[in-house]
């Protein structure tokens, strides 16, 4: 009820907006559209699911130096995993990580190590991010039972204006907080049926992040390079190659665990190196709507080294994907229009561990692989309203190399059906009913070993240890989702040229066999001690609301956005993986020709755990920004930002992790396209 008001103002707002949306007719509104996490290029008008489409220039107003920073305030979002990037990982309605596909480029990036995050590539790399909530099975597969967030990193095109044949840009940066550097330079060329690009770029924390309350966060200094490379070739206008290879490197001396607080005994020196590869080929020919085809190929291998300091333990990591998707989308007549999106899809994930040269059973040998065929379609039952219907299947096999430990194999049908109504051009209504699913990942199936020792204070040396028990048994986790939600898009609402758009969506998923991992310590004497901890299948359901809304009147603009999420056990404990409830706000002013001037504010609320966890307290989070963009003179192709985040100096942390976030932070940057 803590939202409902706004909820009321949103609604009054939108009908008030369709009542005066046939009066001025001065400006359109440009198309937003879900390209990469949908398979295909829709407008988001015409799409009946809950999604965000965050673009370029809000990207770069964030001035963000980690993936948080960048989109962790998008509704129905939280990135976990505290202050270090190299731990973040992805909350989407509560279903966390390896619950969320990360697409790059269109690729899955499936890597998923404890305590280690899933993003490896340069903020300033990325030009559009689109999330979609909620289940994705039909068209994605394993791991969409909480939705896709696809990222998509800067084109040629991007940068260079019309006609122009060869350009690029460089920026450089500087956050107080960390005394972080950041520089990047890009090249592009554009030579009629060849294009290509190439990104540089590195980000330097030269010092310990400090938080809010001024102590120092102990072990956050990491070195961080991002390389990428793109070729594409049209030899006509129905074909487009694309070759991509990216390599990114980061280096420090953190926790082996990077989520979790800096001891004298846990710190070790980490690097880790990934690589990326992309070819596409993409054949839409003019002479017929049947075929609008494209095929990917994708390639990614992740390796980290982690040397402790304190015992010399060495662990090596090493994580592999590689996958192939054959996609076509045909419009045709079949009594009624119908647009067709259907493909196939193979994927194979390889991980191997080893600790001083030996097996790690933390990380144990294993692959799996994927083979999936999916289609879904969109009738046009009348010009207003859209039937989806869509039905995907998939078989899986996952082998790890230990006698000791069952194989997997399993099969799953994931079907979809959804309305799609829109009154006007502007208007949006729709619902979605799906089956999704999740496969266990390797670790998992099989983690074994010892989780972590032991204490019992003031002895300074471990009574006993908590072990890995494994589970290859785990069934995979299987949802039914319902989705029911609204959009609108307009301009000329209240005067001449403005833009006015808000969404909202209410959700339910019930799951069974849910995944949940359990620690339990059980001590037996003040001298001795042994644990466990496992993962186990439990019945679940997550259920919640989202809503958005901005507005731009030209000379300011505003925004908010709310996110409540509830994630319950069958045995009504609270799933610990549940996000904070969170209102964001947006207000801004543009008071002279390419001066910018905003601040963006964050609420969120306290969250209950599950017995035995750490609670999470409520914050109040206040971040200034502003830029200028000359519009002629000799810095005419310059962009100028300045930003404090956390004006306040706010001492918080983002549940479920502990660790404190970064304090006040002054960020300066520039940019220059030629």
């Amino acid at each position: 009820m803590r939202f409902a008001f706004l909820l009321t103002t949103t609604a009054l707002v939108a009908s008030n907006a369709m009542a005066q949306d046939e009066v001025g007719q001065a400006l359109q509104l440009p198309t937003v559209f879900l390209e990469s996490a949908f398979r295909d290029e829709r407008s988001i008008l015409d799409t009946p699911i809950s999604a965000t489409v965050i673009g370029s220039e809000e990207l770069q107003s964030k001035q963000a130096d980690t993936i948080e920073e960048l989109i962790g305030d998008t509704p129905g979002v939280t990135i976990s995993g505290g202050p270090r990037g190299i731990a973040q990982e992805l909350n989407v309605r509560g279903f966390q990580d390896e619950q969320v596909i990360l697409r790059v480029d269109g690729g899955r990036f499936n890597f998923n190590r404890a305590h280690s995050g899933r993003f490896f590539f340069d903020p300033d790399s990325i030009k559009q991010v689109e999330v979609v909530r909620g289940g994705g099975s039909t068209l994605f597969g394993s791991g969409a039972i909480g939705g896709v967030v696809s990222f998509e990193t800067i084109d040629a095109a991007d940068l260079l204006k019309d006609g122009q044949k060869v350009g690029g840009r460089i920026k450089v940066g500087h956050s107080t907080n960390g005394s972080i550097n950041n520089r990047n330079l890009t090249f592009a060329g554009d030579f009629g049926a060849v294009d290509a690009l190439i990104f540089l770029g590195d980000r330097d924390i030269g010092e310990d992040f400090e938080d809010g309350a001024v102590n120092d966060i102990v072990a956050t200094q990491v070195d961080a390079f991002n390389g990428l490379f793109k070729l594409g070739f049209e030899p006509t206008n129905e074909h487009r190659l694309e070759f991509s290879y990216s390599f990114y490197g980061d280096s420090g001396d953190v926790p082996a665990a990077a989520d979790t607080e800096a001891t004298a005994t846990n710190i070790a020196d980490r690097r880790s190196e990934n690589e990326g590869f992309r070819f596409s080929w993409d054949y839409n020919p003019a002479s017929t709507s049947l075929v609008d085809l494209s095929f990917l190929f994708y390639a990614d291998s992740v390796d980290v080294d982690d040397d402790r300091f304190s015992d010399g333990r060495v662990d090596r990591t090493s994580f592999d994907t590689i996958g192939f998707e054959l996609v076509n989308r045909s419009d045709l007549d079949a009594f009624v229009p119908v647009t067709f999106v259907y493909g196939i899809e193979y994927l194979k994930d390889e991980q191997t561990g080893s600790r001083d040269g030996a097996d790690r059973t933390q990380f144990p040998d294993s692959e799996q692989e994927t083979f999936s065929i999916f289609a879904e379609g969109t009738w046009a039952l009348t010009q207003q309203l859209d039937l989806v219907t869509g039905i995907r299947y998939d078989v899986y096999d996952r082998d790890v190399d230990d006698p000791t430990l069952a194989d997997t194999t399993s099969d799953f049908f994931s079907p979809r059906i959804g309305l799609n109504y829109r009154p006007n051009e502007n208007w949006q209504i729709y619902g979605n009913v799906a089956r999704a699913f999740r496969a266990p990942t390797l670790t998992e199936l099989y983690v074994t070993g010892v989780h972590f020792p032991i204490f019992s204070p003031p002895l300074p040396f471990p009574i006993g240890f908590n072990n890995f028990i494994p589970n290859p048994d785990l069934e995979e986790e299987r949802s039914t989702q319902f989705d029911i939600g609204t959009r609108y898009a307009g301009s000329n609402v209240f005067q001449a040229g403005d833009e006015l758009s808000f969404a909202a969506s209410i959700f339910y998923a019930d799951v069974e066999d849910y995944i949940d991992f359990v620690v339990v310590n059980t001590f037996v004497s003040p001298f001795s001690a042994f644990g466990t901890s496992t993962n186990r299948n439990i019945d679940a359901e997550f259920y919640g609301i989202e809503a958005s809304i901005d507005y731009d009147a030209g000379t300011w603009f505003a925004g908010a956005g709310i996110t409540v999420t509830e994630a319950d056990a069958s045995d009504g404990v609270e799933i610990g993986t549940e996000p904070q409830d969170r209102l964001n706000l947006t207000f801004g002013i543009r008071p002279a020709p390419g001066v910018t001037l905003g601040l963006r504010a964050t609420f969120a609320g306290d969250q209950s755990v599950p017995p035995g966890g750490i609670p999470g307290e409520s914050y109040d989070l206040v971040d200034f920004f502003a830029s200028y963009a000359p519009d002629s003179g000799l810095l005419k192709d310059a962009v100028f930002r300045f930003g404090v985040d956390n004006v306040l100096d706010e001492n918080y942390t983002i549940f479920p992790n502990d660790l404190p976030q970064p304090g006040r932070t002054v960020k300066v940057s520039v940019g220059y396209t030629f």
